[in-house]
């Protein structure tokens, strides 16, 4: 189904005040990283309730050590009082600042887990990057835009430690995998462009909501009708009729502005979140002067199977490495 067909489904965009308010990040006081404390032996406890701006939590014991490069260090830190609300920052103790690479899980904006994104990590940690990869609010926890202000977060919070990971503030990008590609593009499209932010990648990103609600009726596959029931519960059971407002912060082509960061998306042809709906934010975005690309693989891989697709990968790294820039020393 193309644009025209959600004729009946399309919200007109709020104004300017109206997104704000429903896209913009809820200030909270978050946790300091303390990259210098002695990682525990014992697994992360859960942040309290109500953290400190000044605390500093020790780091939980690296979940990967083992397959880190030998200058790398990977500690688990909170950026806020929830329990998911933790990430995993692999960065290099020697050499100049780098770039940072946050990966971004999917999972139905209901499951996952950045464990499942620890090879994708080293990857980019073997390149020379910086690597966050975080975990958010699930829709079960918390409805839109909880998941949005939680990336803008631990974007924040490695920001603002930026010389404690040895990391270069002003250069990073997103790559989200399925709803987390919907996440990033939703930090990316939103704000006039982002300091630091250089490019946003999504794989399988379901950046239409409403898009995913119309596919997903009784016409649609078992998984689009998932993915319907999903995008609902992560407006906070509510539908597009009831909650108007709601569905369109969700949309990310309403939000595209001058200065978005450039972007980059992968699907399958035949996947359930289809081509278009990023076809639709690349239209959007161009109509602002910001570039996106968007790929289609042959078969019906979606997110990380479509990222192990031959030549997905090293195309997606080619991409981020023109626009970081490659790490010397």
């Amino acid at each position: 189904m193309g644009a025209a067909a959600l004729a009946t489904l399309m919200l007109a965009p709020p104004d300017a005040q109206a997104a704000t308010s429903a896209g913009a990040p809820v200030h909270r006081p978050s946790a300091s990283p303390n990259p210098s404390a002695t990682p525990s032996a014992r697994p992360p406890a859960r942040p309290s309730a109500s953290p400190s701006p000044s605390s500093s939590p020790s780091p939980s014991a690296s979940p990967s050590s083992a397959l880190a490069p030998p200058d790398v260090r990977i500690h688990t830190y909170a950026y806020g009082s929830h329990a998911r609300q933790t990430m995993d920052v692999w960065w290099h103790t020697a050499g100049p600042r780098r770039p940072a690479v946050f990966v971004i899980h999917g999972g139905w904006w209901s499951g996952g887990d950045k464990k499942y994104m620890k090879s994708i990590s080293r990857s980019y940690s073997e390149l020379g990057y910086t690597v966050v990869n975080l975990d958010y609010r699930l829709s079960g926890d918390a409805a839109w835009p909880a998941q949005r202000t939680d990336v803008l977060a631990a974007v924040s919070a490695v920001r603002r430690h930026a010389a404690s990971f040895n990391t270069d503030p002003g250069r990073y990008v997103l790559v989200g995998f399925s709803a987390g590609g919907h996440l990033a593009a939703a930090v990316g499209a939103y704000g006039d462009g982002r300091p630091g932010l250089r490019g946003v990648v999504g794989i399988s990103p379901p950046v239409s909501p409403l898009s995913a609600f119309a596919d997903g009726s009784a016409f649609g596959t078992k998984e689009q009708q998932k993915l319907r029931k999903a995008a609902i519960k992560l407006a906070g059971g509510c539908t597009p009729a009831k909650c108007p407002r709601i569905w369109s912060s969700m949309e990310v082509p309403f939000h595209a502005s001058p200065g978005d960061p450039p972007m980059l998306a992968f699907h399958s042809s035949e996947e359930f979140v289809p081509p278009y709906q990023s076809e639709m934010l690349k239209d959007s975005l161009a109509s602002v002067g910001v570039r996106m690309i968007v790929k289609t693989m042959a078969g019906t891989q979606h997110s990380s199977p479509l990222y192990r697709e031959p030549g997905v990968a090293e195309t997606v790294q080619s991409w981020i490495v023109a626009r970081l820039g490659r790490v010397a020393g």
